[in-house]
């Protein structure tokens, strides 16, 4: 994504804009147990439990990340990241979630199709950002051990996120423990990025 101050703060503001939607179609579920008529796909009320269990497990994820490229002495690799961009970052849990946990998925066709859908998206999700490939000076691949390791975390992180929505510890299908898990996540990124010198301030 364009770091670019203007491209953040548009982007900030589509997640605000978008989060606002949710939470008017959440309050008015609260009011009848179930979802109104044009409600946002998710807009149920989780239990504490699943939104603890969402953050715990896209950190753990994080830890396996951030523990695999030390290992494979890859962690020098990463891209630097300017400090403002840690609000898109943030933004990017609603966002993402909505197109992907929320719309990109096939529901009500059996479980084969549902599992099926969240493993193909889950693929797309992790090849639309940037690590195999590049578009700088134009399109060509990166295939690179960093770009296959970050690949299949993103990848590992769809999977959880799907998991959270459909799983039947999560009896409203509720999304926003994938928000939550998601904004945490990239926070996170953030967070092992300025231990390790990769934000510029």
């Amino acid at each position: 994504m364009d770091e670019s101050p203007v491209m953040v703060i548009l982007y900030v503001g589509i997640a605000v804009y978008v989060g606002n939607l949710y939470w008017g179609d959440l309050q008015q579920w609260k009011k009848s147990q179930e979802a109104t008529r044009g409600a946002l796909p998710g807009a149920t009320s989780p239990s504490l439990a699943i939104l603890v269990i969402g953050i715990f497990g896209a950190l753990l994820i994080l830890a396996a990340e951030t523990g695999g490229e030390i290992a494979l002495g890859i962690s020098a690799e990463q891209s630097d990241m300017v400090w403002y961009f840690v609000f898109a970052s943030l933004g990017a849990g609603i966002v993402e979630e909505v197109i992907f946990r929320g719309y990109l998925v096939v529901e009500n066709k059996g479980r084969v199709a549902l599992i099926t859908s969240c493993v193909a998206y889950s693929l797309l999700f992790a090849m639309i950002h940037p690590h195999l490939w590049s578009m700088d000076n134009g399109f060509h691949l990166t295939l690179t051990e960093k770009g296959f390791f970050s690949t299949s975390i993103l990848l590992a992180n769809s999977l959880w996120f799907y998991a959270l929505r459909f799983a039947p510890w999560n009896k409203n299908r509720s999304i926003f423990p994938c928000m939550l898990a998601h904004a945490a996540s990239n926070l996170g990124v953030f967070g092992v990025k300025w231990v390790q010198g990769f934000i510029i301030f």
